[in-house]
């Protein structure tokens, strides 16, 4: 297994969070301060702004094939770690149809079929919405959330994004006998084990832990180790857990994200391809030849976060019907069009 990235170290020593603003770590990561800038936003043939990004795109064998930025350097791919986190709970036991498996990857939209798709797959083990520990809040897509509120209906575990992945965990959980209500613990047995599974795949320690945006752990690894993951997700042989992930996936696109998501048009446009986006502006892929991409921009913006990786996909030759729904990011004045978000600097 290769020693951890350069940046590892420096990411782990990170102290607690602070009790006072003058205590803030002053360090920036790699990953973020030697980042180039990968996106201009125009309005009026004039850049207005500009995003920064580093990238790794990753060889079958799992070698560095081309890097953008700092692609060694550990960040948290929040998100895109949900189909590695599956395949840890498929090695634990876990079964589950492949639309249910694609939930538990998925950052869902919280459309009727997301919701009744955790609802069932709670049922099964004797579980309900009550056992969830994620983080409450409202449907992720605009439209649902409109319908939700309008409705009177609050903030609620069921409907925040994460809760196939969570309803997986405690299923997982109550497959082995483990304990349900310490599950989102980093030291509970399932998350020993779905951090040693993301290792594995990545193909380097983790380099830290700290709490996601629901509530459970999330690890950070290199870009180039979670580009790494995904190739070998992607290709992998029939029978193992990772195949089963990739079989979910691709069978079951709108499962992962919704019917209105570009997750969901880049993976049923594709051919062969897994993909899956994340917070603070991660997105990985997996391509059917076994190469992975992951990136990062700097800022967490999500809005340049589909066309650039359209450019780099582009850039590999990989043939794709999304790439109209990537690259739709429109800069609007008065309520028309009069700018865009383009790539720059995609290059060997």
């Amino acid at each position: 297994m290769p020693s951890a990235p350069a940046g590892a170290a420096r990411l782990r020593s990170v102290p607690p969070p602070p009790t006072t603003p003058a205590r803030l770590p002053t360090a920036t990561p790699p990953a973020l301060a030697e980042a180039p800038v990968l996106a201009h936003v125009t309005r009026g043939g004039v850049v207005e702004s500009v995003h920064r990004g580093s990238i790794a795109v990753t060889e079958g064998d799992g070698t560095l094939r081309h890097g953008w930025g700092a692609p060694d350097d550990p960040v948290f791919p929040r998100s895109s770690n949900k189909p590695l986190q599956a395949v840890g709970m498929l090695r634990a036991g876990l079964r589950l149809p492949p639309d249910q498996l694609a939930l538990a990857c998925a950052s869902h939209s919280a459309e009727p079929f997301h919701l009744q798709g955790v609802r069932d797959m709670l049922a099964a083990a004797s579980l309900s919405e009550a056992d969830l520990q994620n983080t409450p809040d409202l449907p992720y897509d605009p439209d649902e959330r409109d319908v939700w509120v309008a409705a009177g209906r609050t903030a609620r575990p069921l409907a925040q994004n994460c809760s196939g992945k969570h309803a997986a965990m405690l299923v997982t959980c109550r497959v082995n006998g483990w304990d349900l209500s310490t599950y989102r613990e980093d030291d509970h047995p399932l998350q020993r084990l779905i951090a040693e599974t993301v290792a594995d795949l990545a193909g380097e320690p983790v380099a830290a832990t700290a709490v996601d945006g629901c509530g459970a752990p999330v690890v950070a690894i290199s870009l180039t180790g979670l580009a790494r993951a995904f190739g070998r997700i992607a290709t992998a042989e029939p029978g193992t857990s990772e195949a089963q992930v990739t079989a979910a996936i691709r069978s079951h696109p709108e499962h992962l994200g919704g019917t209105r998501r570009d997750v969901t048009a880049l993976v049923r446009g594709t051919e062969g391809l897994i993909a899956k986006d994340g917070a603070e502006g991660v997105h990985a892929v997996g391509l059917a030849d076994g190469r992975g991409v992951a990136l990062k921009i700097a800022d967490g913006s999500q809005r340049a976060r589909p066309v650039l990786l359209a450019a780099v996909l582009r850039h590999l030759g990989v043939v794709s019907d999304a790439y109209e729904r990537l690259e739709e990011a429109p800069v609007l004045g008065h309520g028309a069009p009069v700018g865009r978000i383009v790539a720059v600097g995609i290059t060997p």
